[in-house]
């Protein structure tokens, strides 16, 4: 193989991979679109920076300043962390699945979104 067929080759599997970057990409955005408008908020908020966070803490039953502390790093973990569980909270989901939104968001915000989980604003506690 010579030096031309080389980064041609290269050149595909780099855009092969920017494709699929791209459809991981589209699937977060659809999913948090269809968690939020599950949740009674505008859909389009999940591709507006900033805004998406504010509406994921009201999704998750959280104060609205908590977004200054998102801002904070090392704080914003934690505080992440605790927003992902309220979030499955209230979609009546446990701590399996809070663990699955943090280490695995490309598999479990679809389950979310595109599953058959129901959004209950007054829940504080997963179902039994």
């Amino acid at each position: 193989m010579d030096s031309n067929s080389q980064a041609v080759a290269a050149g595909s599997i780099g855009a092969v991979g920017f494709i699929i970057y791209l459809a991981v990409i589209i699937l977060v955005i659809a999913s948090v679109w269809k968690v939020f408008t599950k949740a009674g908020q505008p859909g389009w908020a999940a591709i507006v920076p900033i805004y998406n966070a504010y509406v994921m803490l009201q999704v998750a039953g959280k104060p609205g300043w908590w977004l200054i502390l998102l801002l904070i790093p090392f704080v914003n973990l934690i505080i992440g962390i605790i927003t992902v569980a309220a979030l499955a909270a209230k979609f009546g989901k446990g701590a399996g699945f809070v663990i699955g939104l943090i280490l695995l968001p490309i598999v479990f915000y679809p389950i979310l979104g595109f599953g058959g989980a129901q959004y209950n604003g007054a829940s504080t506690r997963p179902a039994a």
